[in-house]
């Protein structure tokens, strides 16, 4: 049993170091910010889905299924490609599905009353992730460069890329667990909640493309990055994990009020 367990842990690892998405770190805030969001009938219902474990826990489980084969066609949910300059209703949609389609998918399952409770369960677990995946704005970031997976950059003098820049360095960096990452993020007033909660999927696509569209800006291809590049963009992981809590609570309390 521990040769399994040890194997599973390997594979998990594996595919954490080398795929595209929120350090886990990242996707554990967001799940954790949303849980003090949900009313009390959606924390039910997800807690019951969920066999009692909170959105946190499970919040990387759409990067763990990786390293399943039987899984290789939820690949393409993680992300959305959009020229500069175009909107997300301009293009025509990846045949493999992009970050949006498996958004609206989840959802699709999730208010369906026909659905089984094991899709439930799995498309619950998916939405979590991707609504954090939506706020990491690279997600929504070039397909030439495959949302700056390949431009090269040094950080503290190690070879890595734009996107793991954005994806775990900052954030490992930064040194503080989920939950105290959680409680340190900016005080906000109901209205500034209200304010960021508003809008639709689209809407919080289109504002992380524009993002993206900032941090390709910010740097230039085989750039020495160190301390001043987390100060000077800090504020703006933070503001993204938390937007991105904020719009899951919404989302979910949409889907199961």
């Amino acid at each position: 049993m521990r040769s399994i367990i040890l194997l599973l842990f390997l594979s998990v690892h594996l595919v954490m170091g080398n795929s595209n998405f929120w350090a886990k770190t990242g996707h554990r805030v967001v799940g954790e910010v949303a849980q003090g969001h949900l009313n009390r009938k959606t924390k039910r219902a997800v807690s019951k889905l969920l066999n009692g474990h909170s959105l946190a826990a499970v919040s990387n489980y759409a990067d763990a299924i990786k390293s399943d084969r039987a899984f290789k066609n939820f690949s393409a949910w993680h992300y959305v490609n959009i020229p500069s300059g175009k909107k997300y209703s301009e293009i025509e949609p990846s045949p493999n599905g992009d970050l949006v389609t498996g958004i609206q998918k989840c959802i699709e399952i999730l208010k369906n009353e026909s659905s089984t409770e094991e899709d439930k369960v799995f498309y619950l677990k998916m939405l979590i992730h991707l609504i954090g995946d939506l706020h990491q704005p690279l997600h929504a970031g070039r397909k030439e460069d495959k949302g700056g997976n390949d431009i090269q950059l040094q950080w503290f003098g190690k070879g890595s890329n734009l996107h793991r820049v954005w994806d775990s360095h900052m954030i490992d960096d930064y040194g503080m667990s989920y939950s105290e990452l959680s409680r340190e993020l900016p005080s906000l007033g109901k209205e500034q909640i209200r304010d960021i909660k508003k809008g639709t999927i689209l809407d919080w696509v289109a504002e992380s493309q524009e993002l993206a569209d900032e941090i390709y800006n910010s740097v230039e291809k085989g750039e020495k990055l160190r301390y001043s590049y987390s100060y000077k963009y800090w504020d703006m992981v933070e503001k993204q994990l938390q937007k991105g809590g904020l719009r899951l609570a919404r989302v979910l309390n949409d889907i199961f009020s």
